[in-house]
């Protein structure tokens, strides 16, 4: 087995998964996850729960890339509500090469780890994650 740049810290396992099966009635919860550079390991950065979209964006860096795993709270067009995990790879233009060369390396690896129902990348931090987008890419 090829040896990986960044380690998925056992620790980050342990929360994806008990974020993954906590069962939720009403509104988004995000864990967010950032690559220690200096260890090669990833590392739980922060957790949010009844976190609008907005507010995860204004909580959320500039300019340093982070993996974003969403419980999100999903209104169906025939009035079901449910909560796909959505896996949202934050990575800012303006973001350091080293930092953004890690994390892109070590997206494959944590994709697989978080089995999100979809995918959403981000490079423009202001525009490029709202409700909208998230409503769009979930229900087309």
């Amino acid at each position: 087995m090829a040896a990986r740049t960044v380690d998925i810290d056992e620790d980050v396992t342990k929360a994806l998964r008990k974020f993954r099966f906590q069962r939720r009635s009403q509104g988004n919860a995000a864990i967010v996850i950032k690559i220690n550079k200096v260890a090669l390991k990833m590392a739980v950065d922060e957790e949010y729960d009844s976190i609008s979209i907005d507010d995860l964006v204004e909580e959320l860096p500039r300019n340093s890339p982070r993996y974003v795993v969403l419980s999100y709270e999903l209104k169906h067009r025939d009035g079901r509500t449910s909560f796909p995990l959505v896996f949202i790879n934050w990575a800012p233009s303006s973001s350091e090469t080293t930092m953004m060369t890690l994390h892109a390396s070590a997206l494959l690896d944590f994709q697989r780890v978080v089995e999100a129902n979809k995918t959403i990348e981000v490079r423009d931090a202001e525009e490029g994650l709202t409700k909208e987008i998230v409503d769009e890419r979930l229900l087309s």
